[in-house]
C-alpha cells in the first residue's frame, strides 16, 4: 500500500471503488471543528470529485497505478480460459462484485475473462452484461492511464487480446470433435 506522501497533482490513482483518477491537490478543510488535510481526486468518467484525509489515504485503499508487470499479470489472466461456475446467479454476481470493488486487476481481469460470452454459450442475462461490462471498463481505464493512450484504444485491445484467445480455443474445440468422429468409426 502506498504513503499518501507518494500521491502528487497530476498523478492517476486507483481508488477500489471507483477505478482510475487524477489527483488534482489538496486542501484544507474544517470537519466538525477539525481541520483536515485532504487529497482531492478527479474521477472524469463518473464525473465525480473524491476528497479523502490524506491520513486514511492508504487504509481506504488508495494506491498508484499498477506497474506494467502487474498489467501484464493481468492481461495472462485474461487470455485464460473462462471458469464455468455452476453456481447461483447471485453468489456469483457477489463475488464479481467483491473483485470488481477490489480495484485489483488481476481479479478485475478474472471477471472480464469469466464473463466474456463466447458464441457456443446461451444469451447472457442483462446483469450479466452490466457486470461484464463495468469490469471491462474498470480495466480499460487502468490499463489505458498505464500505457498512455485512450480509453477506446485500451478496450479495443483488451477485446483483441481476448479475441485471439477465443479463435485458439475454437479451433481446440474443433480438433477435440474431429479427434471424437475418427474414435468413433
Amino acid at each position: 500500500m502506498a504513503k499518501s506522501s507518494d500521491f502528487k497533482t497530476e498523478d492517476f490513482v486507483v481508488y477500489p471503488t471507483h477505478g482510475v483518477g487524477k489527483v488534482l491537490g489538496t486542501e484544507k478543510q474544517e470537519i466538525a471543528g477539525t481541520e483536515l488535510d485532504l487529497l482531492v481526486i478527479d474521477f472524469e468518467h463518473d464525473r465525480m470529485t473524491l476528497r479523502i484525509p490524506l491520513s486514511k489515504a492508504q487504509e481506504s485503499g488508495l494506491r498508484p497505478l499498477s506497474s506494467k508487470k502487474q498489467m501484464a499479470l493481468a492481461l495472462v489472466k485474461l487470455k485464460g480460459r473462462a471458469r464455468v461456475r455452476r453456481t447461483m446467479w447471485s453468489r456469483r454476481a457477489q463475488e464479481y462484485e467483491a473483485k470488481i470493488n477490489s480495484g485489483d486487476p488481476v481479479s478485475i481481469a478474472e471477471v472480464v475473462r469469466d464473463l466474456r460470452r463466447n458464441s457456443s454459450q446461451a444469451e447472457q442475462s442483462y446483469s450479466e452484461r452490466q457486470m461484464y461490462q463495468a469490469a471491462l471498463d474498470r480495466l480499460a481505464r487502468e490499463f489505458a492511464a498505464i500505457e498512455k493512450i485512450d480509453e477506446e484504444t485500451a478496450i479495443s485491445r483488451l477485446e483483441k487480446l481476448m479475441n485471439i484467445n477465443k479463435t485458439l480455443d475454437d479451433v481446440a474445440d474443433i480438433e477435440t470433435e474431429d479427434d471424437f468422429e475418427e474414435e468413433g468409426e
